[in-house]
């Protein structure tokens, strides 16, 4: 019981950094210094971070709900 929660929560914590990493990478394909005003750096960094940090983590979540949900499937058939 306890040992599949733990392996539930690496796949979780691992799933997101990699998915935040991902997204870090594809974020910065965008350039939206152009958008944003001059000498606004950090801002422009902060909002990579943040924007990573939210599409990553929904891309993980939807990739872990598929994978309980796929777990969960040969219930429909007993």
């Amino acid at each position: 019981m306890y040992n599949e929660i733990g392996q539930q929560a690496i796949l979780g914590v691992l799933s997101h950094a990699f998915f935040i990493g991902i997204t870090f990478f594809a974020l910065r394909a965008v350039m939206i210094e152009k958008i944003v005003k001059k000498h606004h750096v950090f801002q422009v960094q902060l909002l990579y971070i943040l924007m990573s940090i939210a599409i990553g983590t929904t891309v993980s979540d939807f990739f872990l709900s598929m994978s309980n949900w796929s777990k969960q499937l040969p219930y429909l058939f007993m």
